[in-house]
C-alpha cells in the first residue's frame, strides 16, 4: 500500500457524538499531513468541519473514510461513481461485519493505515436489474443483497428462478434473497442461508420462509446469471404486492411477469483492512461464537 495523502470523509447523519468522532479523526489526519474533504451534505453543520473543503461525490481521493456502521457504508458505496477508491470504516461501539475500526482505535490504528500499513480486501458486487418487458424499472450494484418479497398482505409469492437460462425451481415463499458472500452474514443469514467467506466469487439464493421443505439455499458461481420472474398470482385481494429492495436502501414495486436479473461482472469494492484476515474474528464476535456454552 502507498501512503495516503488525500482523504474524503462521510459521516452517518445520526451518529452518536458524531462531532467528537469526526474531531478525533481530523486530529490524526492533520498530524499525518493529509488533505481532507468533507461530505458537505452530512457534515456541514458540525463544528469540526467549519471552513473545510467539501465534496458532493467521491473525487480523486486516496481513501474514502466512513464514520458510521454497515448501513452508512452501504449508502456511501451506493453513491460512488466508481469503486476504485478504497474504503476505511470507523464505527462507534462494536465493529460491524463491514466496519474495520472503532472510534477508540483511531489514534493508534489510523496513522498506520495512512502510512501504508494496511491491505486491500476486495469484495464482489452483484449488478441487479428489474425488467418490465423490455423496459428497465430499476438497476444498480449491491454489496449485500437484493430482496424480492411480498408486500403488506401475508401471502406467498411464486418466483420462477433460472440460472444461465436453465430452470432451477419456482420458489413459493415470502420472497427470495440474492446475496453476495459479503451479504451472507446479513439478511440471508437471518433467513437460514449459509455463511460464505467474502473472498469467494459466488451468489447465494436464499428463499424466505419457503412453503416447501425441499427448497433450500443454493450457492452458485458468481459469473452465472440468475433471473427471477414474478409469476402471476391473483386472489380475492387482487394481485399480490411484490417489491425489490437493493441493499435495504433502494426500493421499487414489481408487477406480474417482471424479471429480476443478477450477476457479478467483475466489479469489486475495495476495503482497507489490517494485514491479518479479520473475518473469522468478526463472526466470532458478532455471532457470539467465542462465548462459553451453557448447559
Amino acid at each position: 500500500m502507498k501512503k495516503i495523502r488525500r482523504v474524503g470523509i462521510t459521516v452517518k447523519s445520526d451518529l452518536e457524538e458524531r462531532d467528537t468522532a469526526l474531531s478525533s479523526v481530523l486530529d490524526v489526519l492533520e498530524r499525518e499531513g493529509c488533505e481532507v474533504c468533507i461530505d458537505e451534505k452530512r457534515s456541514r453543520d458540525l463544528p469540526s468541519a467549519r471552513g473545510m473543503s467539501v465534496f458532493t461525490c467521491e473525487e480523486n481521493f486516496d481513501l474514502l473514510l466512513v464514520l458510521g456502521g454497515d448501513g452508512t457504508i452501504l449508502r456511501a458505496i451506493r453513491e460512488m461513481k466508481d469503486f476504485v477508491i478504497p474504503v476505511l470504516s470507523v464505527n462507534r461501539g462494536a465493529v460491524g461485519f463491514l466496519s474495520e475500526l472503532t472510534v477508540d482505535e483511531v489514534p493508534s490504528c489510523l496513522p498506520l493505515f495512512l502510512r501504508g500499513e494496511g491491505m486491500i480486501d476486495e469484495r464482489s458486487m452483484l449488478y441487479v436489474q428489474a425488467l418490465r418487458e423490455s423496459q428497465e424499472v430499476i438497476a444498480g450494484y449491491v454489496l449485500n443483497e437484493a430482496v424480492i418479497s411480498q408486500g403488506s398482505i401475508a401471502r406467498l409469492v411464486d418466483l420462477r428462478a433460472t440460472v444461465n437460462g436453465e430452470d432451477l425451481t419456482t420458489f413459493r415463499a415470502d420472497g427470495l434473497i440474492l446475496s453476495t458472500p459479503t451479504g451472507s452474514t446479513a439478511y440471508s443469514l437471518a433467513a437460514g442461508g449459509p455463511i460464505v467467506h467474502p473472498s469467494l466469487h459466488a451468489t447465494i439464493l436464499t428463499p424466505i420462509n419457503s412453503h416447501s421443505f425441499s427448497q433450500k439455499p443454493v450457492v452458485i458461481p458468481g459469473e452465472q446469471s440468475v433471473e427471477v420472474e414474478v409469476l402471476p398470482k391473483v386472489n380475492k385481494f387482487g394481485d399480490i404486492e411484490v417489491s425489490l429492495t437493493l441493499d435495504g436502501q433502494v426500493f421499487s414495486k414489481l408487477q406480474r411477469n417482471d424479471r429480476v436479473r443478477a450477476s457479478t461482472n467483475g466489479r469489486t469494492v475495495k476495503f482497507l483492512r489490517r494485514k491479518q484476515d479479520t473475518f473469522y474474528g468478526t463472526i466470532r464476535t458478532k455471532l457470539g461464537w467465542g462465548d462459553a456454552l451453557r448447559v
